[in-house]
């Protein structure tokens, strides 16, 4: 229990900090989870605010994309999403077998990476319209505590709320210092010689931590890292 406790306090630590991704994928790691996703649903489009596979982390970057590129549209529980009420925090379970999901939905982002059951909390304040989910590979013996859900989900609402005006786009925040360093020199419009200058390595360096970032966020472009991060 004070081992827990200790991680909650690290966790409410870094609210509303860069540190916060990692802080909650450690601690999301001890619900016995095998992948976590966090969702943003805004006026005209959805964005990934995290993603993370414990065992493949190029996977939860390519599911993610995936969804992006307007498979949110099919999910069943995006309804209850669009009509929750701010300060909403509600807890939904779904289990592969049984679920009503379209087919292909079902095989693309359950069954294809061998995920068999979720727990989604329905997360939404002042600013923010989270699906915050947690995945298991085992089905529903294998589920998170939706108890430990829904508090680790209110921590997460609570984050990208105090961090909306943040200068770091919160998809990159699942990245190291470098490939993060890489990417925003991306955005800001430096070339490879220039970000290498910077970080005191070569080019060559600076290419291969952008192909572990893009890697890690499912896309393969600059194009791509601009519409993840796009505000």
């Amino acid at each position: 229990m004070t081992e827990q406790m200790d991680k909650i306090d690290a966790y409410l630590a870094a609210l509303g900090t860069d540190g916060f991704a990692q802080r909650f994928v450690d601690f999301s790691a001890a619900l016995g989870v095998d992948q976590l996703m966090v969702f943003d649903l805004g006026l005209d489009r959805m964005r990934c605010l995290l993603s993370y596979h414990y065992s493949n982390a190029v996977l939860a970057g390519t599911l993610a994309s995936e969804y992006l590129d307007g498979w949110y549209l099919s999910d069943p529980l995006l309804p209850l999403l669009e009509k929750a009420l701010p300060q909403t925090l509600d807890v939904v379970e779904v289990e592969v077998d049984g679920a009503e999901m379209d087919e292909v939905y079902c095989a693309k982002f359950f069954e294809s990476p061998g995920l068999r059951a979720k727990t989604t909390v329905i997360a939404v304040g002042s600013r923010h319209r989270l699906f915050v989910s947690f995945y298991a590979s085992e089905g529903a013996s294998a589920r998170c505590d939706p108890s430990m859900a829904k508090l680790a989900a209110r921590l997460a609402l609570l984050h990208f709320e105090m961090a909306h005006a943040s200068k770091t786009p919160a998809p990159l925040n699942v990245l190291s210092q470098r490939e993060k360093a890489v990417c925003l020199g991306i955005l800001s419009g430096q070339k490879a010689e220039a970000i290498a200058a910077d970080l005191g390595v070569a080019p060559t360096s600076v290419v291969t931590y952008r192909k572990r970032a893009y890697a890690k966020l499912g896309i393969t472009s600059r194009a791509g890292l601009f519409a993840i991060c796009a505000d």
